[in-house]
């Protein structure tokens, strides 16, 4: 038995078995509890009165779930030589345990022992493991496996904050949080971290020897991993390593290095970015670095990468990216490059220079941002030569762009009654092809919402009365048209015009007889200009003078017009009683409208002069208007009262459902549209009907082939020169109409998942540069790609699908492929000829879970030879990717090949190798 002081130690008294009668075991402890009782001892007289002593109170609570702390002395000690300055000797905060089988308190060696899914939890400490001892007495907790008949088990788990170490065995100090840990793993922002003896400073430091990191999934057998003797590492911070070497599955290799530092924040840093060595053999350029730079973490809303290229003959290039953002405001990013490039060596006679550059500018406003107003750009202007002579990997698949696209436009809402837009844009249009750009800087448009001045105030408006309306629109240009060669230049401004053109359409509407929608408009224009022309002859020189004048000066034009249109509903039902056939009926819905316009001749503001000969003879007289150099346009000089005719039809069917359980027929186009136009003039003197034009379009084989289609229909004969004469083609021994033209394009995109009703997901990185860069997003001209500069990640599988492939073969092939297939027929002066004939494809196909390979090509049936053409090859080696792209034949031949680690901490682990396209090919 037992006794507990207040001093919480405790006594025990053994009691012996004694082999007397009990009565006299009785008597001796009555004996001895009286003489403790009333027994006092021989005491001296104390001359002073006693100093009491200051009682203490304890004001330490002890829960009742924490562990023992350390026994206390009970003898009463003088306070005057109790030192202040004493540390705390209690913990901190409660400890808390548990565990699953047993919890064994020692109170002579001062521990607890915790066996089987121990834990322990102290302030931000967690300790989980199979066996846990506590050591109160030195503020240390020791945690290991479980051992078993099978082995090891319930590895330790130690987790600080947001740090995570599994262990074989750890041992902890409560007090000053240091530790040393055995056979450490852990994972920190990817890497995969193990160190057979590791010492924990404090919460943010560790000491490990002989470590061993790696990006790779399978911790006991990757397939490559580093190897340093030490390293220091500060979760969330940085790593540090001394001497590295690099193993593959267990094959140290020479690649080494001295010592490696790695960012491991998670916010974006500046650093270092390590360029791409090659070789250039195509143009003599000699060797090279490439992508090599600094990247600017500028802030939390902006950042900056500065990129640049050099190579040994002389050539060089620039590279600035930036992106901003700055939420539920805008977003978006600008780019320059430049590039100096030198084919061959300075005296050879092959030797050339050529210097390109292109800005790139995106910004999109958040429509959170402001309700009435709204900014945008999308910029993407330079050298008309820049995709066709780049050197950079990422713009291969943008070289086939013909035309270079920029708008930048601010618009904004004035609210009121009537409400008034105005916007303000500036436009570029360049042709790479012949190096002509069009400017437009700016253009200005208002646009005042329509005034309905006899609407009822309450109520539908009725009538054609009530439904009579105004608005007024303004339009302002600056306008410059001028060549790659003269942009940026003083002499681009020397053709520039202005003008601005302002209109007031005057329209209402009615019905008639409940089924015909009449409307009737007047639309009355006024142009201004600052640029004129006088025109005389002289009869000295034999020529025409032209005087271009800067001024202001003015015309007015106006037109009418109205048109009747009606819409026209038929069923053919194929159904009946005993009859449920597969297509149910067939709808269909037409629109035919005639309309009537006149427009005036506006002869006043035209002149003449004569043609005057040497002799003094007049020979001709020539009519000319001062407005022919009108931004807008010159003012018709021609009556023409014209009567137009259209149809449009729209033919559907309804299909019974393969699902059972529809009650209701599914719905399919035929013919999304299907139209048909002409007019009439009635104040031409000849060739009054103008060519059928004929157009339409339709989605099949469940809407993914698109076909889209048009013609042109003329029905007048032509003579023995091929020129358009006033006598019908019919009458002329031909047919009703004589096809002049025709076109038709067709689109089809299939995959392995087009069967199941899911879509696949496309490269969304290489669509968004080839739309930025104004290519095509469909990847028929070749993907874009940059894999020394692409941030590439796995491809996480569906559970069902690592069910049914393994890494040799897969059950399931996913597979795309993508068809544009275009015609164009010419026949206006009986040429009879095909202008254009080609089909276009692209396509790629998983041949095994790491295995994909891909095509970009085409066919031209006019020339007879295939388009450009790109295969590419990818294959997936777990931690690692290798890529390779080729382009066979062409001016563009060049290959590249890529393998490096995907994780983007060592995305500058990498070889990259390529051959750039030999531009001498296409001077």
């Amino acid at each position: 038995m037992a006794f507990q002081k207040p001093s919480h130690t405790f006594t025990k008294i053994h009691l012996k078995g004694l082999r007397t009668n009990s009565l006299y075991i009785l008597f001796a402890l009555s004996f001895t509890v009286f003489i403790n009782t009333f027994s006092f001892a021989q005491e001296i007289k104390i001359k002073k009165p006693p100093i009491p002593a200051e009682k203490v109170k304890d004001s330490t609570n002890i829960s009742a779930n924490s562990i023992l702390n350390k026994p206390l002395n009970t003898k009463q000690v003088d306070s005057t030589k109790q030192d202040s300055l004493k540390q705390n000797e209690y913990l901190k905060d409660i400890v808390k345990y548990k565990a699953t089988d047993y919890v064994s308190i020692n109170q002579k060696q001062q521990k607890i022992f915790l066996y089987n899914e121990a834990e322990v939890l102290y302030e931000d400490m967690q300790i989980t493991a199979g066996v846990i001892v506590i050591d109160y007495s030195k503020n240390l907790v020791y945690a290991g496996r479980l051992k078993d008949s099978t082995g090891y088990s319930q590895r330790p788990v130690f987790t600080q904050g947001s740090n995570v170490i599994e262990p074989d065995s750890i041992i902890f100090n409560t007090d000053s949080k240091k530790a040393l840990v055995y056979n450490t793993r852990t994972e920190q922002q990817g890497f995969n971290v193990y160190s057979p003896k590791t010492k924990k400073e404090n919460d943010s430091t560790y000491f490990m020897a002989d470590a061993r990191f790696t990006t790779a999934e399978d911790e006991d057998d990757p397939e490559y991993q580093f190897v340093t003797s030490k390293m220091k590492f500060v979760p969330g911070k940085k790593m540090v390593v001394g001497p590295t070497y690099m193993e593959i599955y267990g094959v140290p290799t020479p690649i080494a290095l001295p010592f490696a530092f790695f960012p491991m924040t998670k916010k974006q840093t500046s650093g270092i970015i390590l360029p791409t060595f090659g070789e250039d053999t195509g143009n003599d350029r000699g060797y090279f670095l490439q992508n090599g730079g600094y990247y600017f973490a500028i802030s939390d809303y902006v950042d900056l990468a500065v990129l640049g290229d050099y190579y040994t003959n002389g050539s060089y290039g620039l590279r600035l990216e930036s992106s901003y953002a700055l939420r539920y405001k805008f977003r978006g990013n600008v780019g320059f490059r430049y590039e100096n490039l030198l084919t061959s060596e300075r005296g050879f006679p092959d030797f050339a220079k050529n210097t390109i550059y292109n800005i790139r500018w995106s910004h999109s406003q958040d429509s959170k941002a402001s309700p009435s107003s709204r900014f945008s750009a999308s910029v993407n202007l330079g050298s008309s030569q820049y995709y066709q002579q780049s050197v950079n990997q990422i713009n291969q698949a943008n070289f086939l762009n013909n035309t270079l696209a920029s708008s930048v436009s601010y618009s904004t809402v004035f609210q009121g009654e009537p409400q008034v837009n105005l916007s303000l844009s500036a436009t570029h249009s360049q042709n790479t092809n012949t190096q002509a750009i069009n400017l437009t800087l700016p253009t200005m448009q208002a646009s005042m919402s329509r005034v309905f001045p006899f609407a009822p105030k309450t109520g539908t408006k009725k009538g054609a009365i009530q439904n009579i309306n105004f608005q007024v629109n303004t339009r302002g240009e600056y306008r410059i048209n001028t060549t790659d060669s003269l942009f940026g230049k003083s002499e681009m401004f020397d053709d520039a015009v202005a003008g601005m053109r302002h209109s007031i359409p005057l329209t209402t509407n009615f019905k008639v007889f409940d089924y015909f929608s009449v409307s009737t408009s007047a639309n009355f224009e006024e142009t201004w200009t600052l640029n004129t022309v006088n025109r005389s002859w002289n009869q000295a020189e034999q020529q025409e003078i032209e005087i271009n004048q800067n001024g202001f000066d003015r015309f007015l034009t106006y037109n009418l017009g109205a048109s009747v249109g009606t819409t026209v509903y038929g069923m053919y039902d194929f159904t009946g009683e005993g009859k449920d056939p597969k297509i149910q009926a067939i709808r269909h819905v037409m629109r035919p409208s005639i309309s009537y316009s006149i427009n005036p001749a506006f002869d006043q503001y035209y002149e003449t002069y004569d043609v005057i000969d040497a002799d003094g003879t007049t020979t001709d007289q020539v009519e000319y208007t001062r407005f022919e150099n009108s931004l807008f346009g010159r003012p018709g000089n021609q009556y023409s009262s014209s009567l137009g005719i259209s149809i449009g039809n729209n033919i559907e069917a309804k299909i019974r459902s393969k699902d059972s359980t529809k009650t209701e027929p599914e719905k399919v186009f035929l013919l999304n549209n299907l139209n048909f136009s002409t007019a009439y003039n009635l104040a031409a003197d000849s060739l009054n009907w103008s060519p059928v034009r004929v157009s339409g379009g339709t989605q099949i084989l469940d809407k993914k082939m698109s076909i889209n289609f048009a013609m042109t229909l003329n029905p007048y004969a032509l003579d023995s020169n091929n020129n358009v004469i006033n006598t019908f083609n019919i009458d002329n021994g031909g047919s009703l109409f004589r096809l002049t033209s025709a076109n038709i394009n067709m689109s089809y995109t299939l995959s392995n998942e087009s069967f199941s009703g899911e879509e696949s997901d496309d490269d969304k990185a290489s669509a968004q540069e080839a739309a930025r860069s104004g290519g095509r997003t469909d990847g028929l001209f070749g993907k874009t790609q940059d894999f020394a500069d692409k941030r590439l990640s796995d491809k996480k599988k569906d559970k069902g699908d690592e069910e049914e492939n393994n890494d040799f073969y897969t059950y399931k092939l996913p597979w795309s492929i993508r068809f544009a297939y275009a015609a164009n027929y010419t026949n206006t002066r009986r040429q009879n000829q095909i202008s254009s004939h080609s089909l276009m494809f692209s396509g790629d196909v998983e041949l095994s879970p790491r295995w994909s390979v891909g095509a970009s090509s085409g066919y031209d049936f006019l020339n007879q030879g295939f388009t450009y053409t790109q295969l590419r090859f990818e294959r997936d080696l777990l931690s690692w990717r290798m890529n390779f792209t080729w382009i066979p034949f062409s001016t563009r031949s060049s290959w590249n090949f890529f393998i490096g680690i995907k994780s983007n901490i060592l995305k500058d682990l990498k070889y990259d190798q390529r051959r750039q396209p030999d531009q001498r090919v296409g001077n």
